[in-house]
């Protein structure tokens, strides 16, 4: 009697791990590379997109923790950039200035896909395409001569991911990098004027700088998860 139940208690808990495997895909982890474009939005580019587009490139590191739900690491460099010239408001005096700086991101986000991301298990109606949207936190540094922004940034985009083959995964991401201050802009005196022109009060949302990102990734999979075995009844003792 005794027996018959901790073989049924077994039993049990063996199916709930495989229930919880096959929730999840396949490998747990991948690994790869993303490149792209940045550009600016600040004092010197209000609410024009992808203006002044320059060049951005980095590494990704992705836990898969089920279908649905993956967290990422990444690393990244780019570059921006901003003028005055051509632009429709008017600094105070009539300034005119421009900035031109690197910066380097360490990042991580969280991704929801709405789609049961996977090449494998169509059983559980898996799609080997899926949009997803991201949001996460990370620490920019953007050297300067003598003005170096160092700030924690909030990342928010969307993206979709295709799995090309098994393993290989493609991707493509939109983000935005919201700044915790207005002088990401500044890098030296002769721009310093980018660092809140017109002196009004902000707040720790308004009248700050943002930085965005247009990204495709390549990522491979590594990290298989562990299969129970097939033969339960031969593990229970059935």
């Amino acid at each position: 009697m005794t027996s018959t139940f901790f073989q049924r208690i077994a039993f049990i808990i063996t199916l709930t791990g495989l229930f919880s495997t096959i929730q999840a895909q396949e490998y747990k982890f991948e690994i790869g590379g993303m490149a792209g474009g940045a550009f600016y939005m600040g004092d010197a580019n209000k609410n024009t997109l992808f203006k002044g587009m320059n060049p951005a490139f980095g590494a990704v590191f992705r836990y898969n923790a089920n279908f649905r739900w993956a967290m990422k690491a990444d690393l990244m460099w780019g570059r921006v950039s901003g003028t005055t010239v051509g632009l429709d408001n008017v600094f105070p005096g009539n300034a005119q200035a421009l900035f031109d700086r690197n910066l380097f991101e360490l990042g991580g986000q969280m991704e929801f896909n709405f789609f049961a991301y996977s090449d494998k298990f169509l059983y559980m109606n898996t799609k080997r395409f899926s949009p997803y949207v991201l949001l996460g936190m990370g620490v920019t540094v953007a050297p300067g001569s003598g003005r170096t922004f160092t700030g924690l940034n909030i990342p928010l985009g969307i993206g979709v991911k295709y799995k090309l083959k098994n393993r290989i995964n493609l991707g493509c991401e939109f983000s935005f990098r919201k700044l915790f201050g207005d002088n990401f802009d500044v890098t030296n005196d002769s721009n310093a004027i980018f660092d809140n022109p017109y002196e009004m009060k902000g707040s720790i949302l308004k009248n700050k700088d943002w930085y965005s990102f247009l990204l495709l990734s390549v990522t491979w999979d590594f990290g298989p998860r562990s299969r129970p075995c097939n033969n339960i009844n031969s593990i229970l003792g059935f």
